[in-house]
Order: structure tokens, then sequence, then C-alpha cells
């Protein structure tokens, strides 16, 4: 979270926790929320069919490949030949938060590209010297690399927490690589410094993860107990999902990356300040600090119950100077959005590529 959502997030998150109606009750009437039903009722030949999140359990092509400090796994659908769209998870979760996107989309004729991001599935250090480093310039470094190793010049780079935060750094550091974005919860660039600024009790609870994060005991105790951690971020972050353990399970698979846990504790100690990234990446964060614009067309997406600390779109929209669009999925559509309504994502995705 940057510096510059803190009020607003502040604000909504007592608002939550007040359990207020009288918000959404007047934007409905407006005509301001729209169903993934309705995001997706398309009269041409870009429209997305229904879909039911679900549908598919795997994906038909899983792939290696060296790039940068990395080899990659990642799944591929659609055709080599096709406008190339990358999709990017985030924490606690993997590349089957696209399983059901990327058939739609490749069904389109796009060239879908689903990699595990450092630390996840079947992605590994080339060097057990690298070091274990997950500050934001260098996750989205990982995947300009692994665009240059597949020979793609120029992608739709779509993702959600961590994946958002990586095509929004990707959009900033190297839009001659981005085509369009697909940014769930907005702009979610930030910096150790721009985190300094104390929460109130209400949002500072939702991110209790973080300062546990913060210990010995909680890098510890997220080891220990890994499934169980992450298996309750998903319940947190989706409340109103709901997924059966055959879901959760697939996915905790790739929680078992030897490199996992130092990952996900060095992202998050570095977002406080409290873990140090490499000198070789100063100028990207420094960059990245002074929070620019992203130029490059842009769709935002927000699931209507979405348990994660976000702020609301009015805190960010200044950050999008390029071609934009903003869309509140509701129906109970929590943090992993792309799973829980893949056709509203899907056609996300297809309707910024036309922008």
């Amino acid at each position: 979270m940057s510096t510059f959502e803190t009020r607003e997030v502040i604000n909504l998150q007592r608002r939550r926790f007040l359990r207020s109606t009288v918000a959404t009750v007047a934007a409905t009437q407006l005509g301001i929320f729209a169903s993934a039903e309705a995001q997706s009722a398309r009269t041409n030949s870009t429209a997305i069919p229904a879909t039911k999140p679900g549908t598919h359990t795997s994906f038909a092509s899983l792939k290696q490949i060296n790039a940068g400090l990395l080899n990659v796994g990642y799944a591929e659908a659609g055709p080599a030949s096709g406008p190339a769209v990358i999709l990017l998870h985030g924490w606690p979760y993997d590349i089957h938060s696209f399983v059901d996107v990327a058939p739609l989309l490749a069904a389109k004729g796009y060239r879908v590209i689903v990699p595990y991001l450092r630390g996840y599935g079947t992605t590994r250090f080339l060097s057990s010297t690298t070091m274990r480093n997950a500050q934001q310039s260098l996750v989205g470094l990982d995947i300009i690399a692994l665009m240059d190793a597949l020979n793609i010049q120029k992608a739709i780079v779509g993702g959600f927490d961590w994946g958002a935060r990586t095509a929004d750094v990707m959009a900033v550091l190297w839009p001659e690589r981005c085509k369009a974005i697909v940014s769930v919860s907005g702009y979610l660039i930030s910096s150790p410094a721009g985190n300094q600024a104390p929460l109130p009790p209400e949002p500072a609870f939702l991110f209790w993860y973080q300062y546990y994060f913060a210990t010995p005991q909680g890098k510890a105790g997220y080891a220990k107990y890994l499934n169980q951690f992450n298996k309750f971020i998903w319940h947190q972050a989706s409340p109103k999902w709901n997924f059966d353990d055959a879901t959760y399970n697939r996915t905790a698979d790739s929680f078992n990356n030897p490199d996992h846990v130092d990952i996900v504790m060095h992202d998050y100690r570095w977002r406080l300040g409290l873990a140090d990234g490499e000198r070789k990446y100063d100028d990207f964060e420094k960059r990245l600090a002074a929070l620019p614009a992203i130029t490059v067309p842009a769709i935002t997406m927000e699931g209507d119950s979405n348990g994660a600390i976000h702020g609301p779109s009015t805190a960010y929209r200044n950050k999008f100077s390029g071609k934009y669009d903003y869309r509140l999925i509701t129906g109970g559509v929590g943090h992993n959005l792309p799973q829980e309504a893949p056709q509203a994502f899907a056609q996300a995705i297809i309707d910024v590529g036309g922008f």
C-alpha cells in the first residue's frame, strides 16, 4: 500500500468494520456496481461465454525455461502466433488462479503465459548464491526476462495481489513492453519509506500477517503451519468464496518450493523497511518510490467481497493517465478475482487490448 492511499484505506476499513450499507445502496441505485455477468455481457465477437468458476482443474501444457536468474515454470495455452497475454498470481496463490481464464483467452486466439513467480511451484533459482530477494522491481524484471526468453516483445499483463503490483511496476519501468494492463485492486506500487506511516487498529488488523512475518517466530510459524496458514488467508481474503479442499490443495503444492518461505518473508519485510534489497536495483526503486502515473491503457478491478486491505478506486484514479476503466465485480467475489470470476477477468483482458 502506498502512502497516498493511506487515508482512503483507513476510511474504507472503518466503514467495513462498522458494516455500513449506505454507500453500497447508493452506489447500486446509481448503477455504479456491475455483476460479473453484466460486465461480460458483450454483443460483439470478443464476448467471453458464460463460464462457471472451477470448470477446469489443470493446464494442458506446463513448461520450463531459463530466464534471467531463474528457471521458470509456466503454463501456456493458445496459438504461439497469437497476441501475448501474461497472467501473474499473488500470495498465497499460484498459476491455478488462472486455470479457467487461460482457456477462455486461448479460445479467442491469444497466446497465454502463466508463470510461477519466484518462490512458487517449479520455478527455481539457477544459482544457490543468488539472494532470495522479492523487492518489487526485481519481480517485475523476472517477467521481462521471461518475455525475452520466450521472444515476446510486448504483452497484455494482468494480475492480482503480487501479480497486480508487478503489472503496475512493469507498466512504469518498461511501458514499451506492456500493450496494456489489468490490475486487480488498482495501483499497488509503494516503497519501504512510504509504508512507514502507522495505521489505526482496524486496517492494521487486516495486515496482521505482515507484522507477524517481521519476527523470527513468524517465519518459523509460517514454515511449520504453511498450509493451515495459507488456507486461513484464503478465507480472510475471500470470505464468500466456497472453495473445496481439492481446489486449495492444487495450489498448496506450489508452496513446497524450497525458496517459498524465504521469498515471502523478504517480500513483506522489505515492504516495511525491515530487510534490504539489492543496491543494483536502487535506481528502479527510486523511480517507483515517486509513485509515477501509469501511461499504458489499463483496467482496474475489484471484487465486492475482497477481505484483503485495499483502497477505493478514487484513491488511485489519478495514477492512470492513459485510457482507463474501472470495474467492480459483485456477487461475493473476493481477493482471488481471476479464479472466483474468470469470465469477468478474461473479458477485461480482451477489452483492455482494444483500448
